[in-house]
């Protein structure tokens, strides 16, 4: 293995890729991708019934522009203006980016690119090709990578980013197979790690998936905002968001208690206004306190059963109770949606296979017959709209460390469904245009040495399996203060002690050991975060505080949550830029940095 690149990308999904694709399109071309899983990851393994790509409007006759993209991107609170703004001015060269490596979004004739609304969106301005655009997305990008000769480096933990008090000097990783660690010396770094999917029992993110913030905590970098969290229903064998259609075609929502008794919940609780709540879950699949008197009510009536010890569950297989007498029950827009669908017959999986069969299939894919099994929910973490702090760049306080992706802390308390993998390539491509831009400098020889730990009766598993639990308990989106104090206690002394409380059984679990390592510091961060949020803010956005109300005050959080170390303080989010649009101003300038390329050349 090579030993010294000029820029290492960590994380081979929309983001990684992204970024190494785009380096070598600028002229770096001595780079790697290093990953502890080629096929692992969110952008490979995830999606909905309709994973949306935002972007600016590109069809129709309503108008649209960068700034208005901008403002609502904004709006959502917690968000840096210069993010906000370079998420929209770039979202239209990135989308024709992904179009042009053949991702199949949706055209008409004359080569508009369709839009639909999605939540916190007042314009048409999302897209998708169905449930596995990231997917897509992350093929495309990989193979435009394959092409170009970009080395990946596969099975490889990164478990330290290496400083020399003047920027990034490398990186230490240690192989997923034996335990081996190797350095690796570099002059930048990309992090794109996704978002920190190992915290959760109760998570949507893909198993292969665990995220690794804990590199930029250690590093020494801020965060941003990591008490702000999206959550929702989901099934738990195989982990996928239970939106869309999935909610619009009115299954039965069942708990089974320890002694195997079924009840139907929540007609108990709501009556017929259940089946309206049901539906609009496929709109509103996010919780969102706002909405605790509306759709939010299904999140927390499920969340309410799970903790007494019951089972919850959706069934396709019978009606709702209510649906007795016929469809005529239902609110107008459910009525609707469905009559329009031609589904107003039959049962909920007769109605699913009308409308997306898909669907349907996904689950049989992995092994659950919708047809005669009952499928196992929970309100679960799916994004984190907080991450590593980094300036309108993508960089962070670390010269030559940056960060995009999830894994970057550029979004707020709540982002129109869809932004995300905006971000990815919006992210990825500016810390790309960056470190192309400058002056390469040279690093002193990075060493490290790997921390010993104590081989014998292994109980990383134990620990991990423990931590997650209890965050899902006390610091998800129905949050006890009391409790995430608690547990906050609790991993601060583990990470004390880590060296001496940790076993392992031999040396190639090392790497699972370092993910236990880095997800007890990425807990500790964001339950600082929350603490910090709950204290000054309480109850907003996806976290219900104590059981207390939102606040009266609706305007947008002027606010973000910055985290140094396990110490959170709230501070203004900057405005919203008014940049130089001047056309003779910003070709003369153009003018003088192609010179400068070419005095340098």
């Amino acid at each position: 293995m090579k030993k010294h690149y000029h820029t290492l990308i960590i994380g081979t999904g929309c983001a990684g890729y992204n970024a190494a694709d785009k380096l070598f399109d600028l002229g770096v071309t001595d780079i790697a991708i290093l990953t502890e899983g080629r096929f692992m990851g969110t952008s490979r393994n995830t999606g909905s019934d309709k994973q949306t790509y935002y972007k600016l409007s590109l069809s129709g006759r309503d108008g649209d522009s960068v700034r208005e993209m901008a403002d609502t991107l904004y709006a959502g609170g917690g968000v840096m203006g210069e993010h906000a703004l370079c998420e929209a001015a770039y979202s239209t060269r990135c989308f024709m980016r992904l179009v042009e490596l053949g991702v199949p979004f949706p055209t008409n004739e004359y080569g508009e690119y369709a839009g639909y609304k999605t939540d916190h969106d007042p314009r048409s301005r999302a897209t998708s090709c169905g449930p596995l655009t990231s997917k897509f997305m992350t093929e495309a990008l990989e193979r435009s990578c394959l092409r170009k000769g970009i080395a990946i480096i596969d099975l490889q933990r990164v478990v330290k980013i290496l400083t020399d008090g003047g920027g990034v000097t490398g990186v230490a990783c240690v192989s997923t197979v034996t335990g081996e660690c190797t350095v690796l010396s570099c002059e930048n770094i990309v992090l794109c790690t996704g978002g920190p999917a190992g915290i959760y029992k109760n998570t949507v993110y893909p198993e292969s998936q665990h995220g690794a913030t804990g590199l930029a905590i250690e590093a020494g970098v801020s965060l941003s905002n990591m008490e702000e969290w999206q959550y929702g229903l989901a099934s738990t064998k195989f982990r996928w968001n239970l939106s869309g259609t999935y909610q619009q075609v009115l299954p039965r929502y069942i708990s089974v208690d320890a002694d195997g008794n079924e009840r139907e919940f929540l007609y108990d609780a709501l009556g017929d206004e259940s089946l309206g709540l049901v539906f609009l879950k496929g709109y509103q699949w996010p919780f969102d306190t706002r909405k605790m008197e509306g759709s939010s009510k299904v999140d927390l009536l499920v969340a309410a059963e799970i903790k007494k010890g019951s089972r919850v569950y959706l069934d396709y297989t019978k009606n709702p109770k209510g649906l007795e007498n016929g469809f005529a029950v239902l609110p107008a827009e459910a009525y609707d949606y469905l009559s329009r669908s031609g589904a107003l017959f039959g049962t909920p999986i007769e109605r699913l296979e009308k409308m997306n069969k898909g669907a349907v299939e996904l689950y049989a894919d992995h092994g659950i017959d919708l047809y005669t099994e009952l499928l196992e929910t929970a309100v679960c973490a799916q994004h984190c709209n907080g991450g590593v702090t980094v300036d309108l760049n993508w960089q962070t306080a670390i010269p030559g460390l940056y960060c995009a992706g999830e894994a970057a802390g550029t979004f707020g308390v709540y982002r129109p469904g869809g932004s995300a993998l905006n971000s990815t390539q919006v992210g990825s491509l500016r810390a790309a245009e960056h470190i192309a831009a400058k002056e390469s400098r040279s690093i002193s020889a990075p060493v490290y040495t790997l921390p010993d730990l104590s081989v014998g009766k292994d109980n990383v598993t134990a620990l991990q399996v423990s931590f997650r639990t209890e965050m899902s308990r006390v610091a998800d989106f129905d949050r006890s203060t009391a409790g995430m104090k608690a547990l906050l206690d609790r991993v601060t002394d583990l990470l004390a002690h880590f060296t001496d409380a940790v076993r392992i059984s031999a040396p190639h679990r090392r790497a699972e050991a370092c993910k236990l390592y880095d997800m007890l510091l990425t807990q500790q961060a964001t339950l600082s975060a929350m603490i910090c949020s709950a204290e000054a803010i309480g109850t907003h956005g996806s976290a219900l505080v104590d059981r207390r109300p939102a606040s009266a005050d609706a305007s947008p959080r002027a606010t973000r949550t910055l985290t140094e170390g396990a110490q959170s303080t709230l501070s203004p989010v900057s405005p919203m830029p008014d940049p130089e649009l001047w056309f003779e101003t910003l070709l003369a300038r153009k003018k003088r940095e192609i010179e400068g390329k070419q005095g340098r050349s």
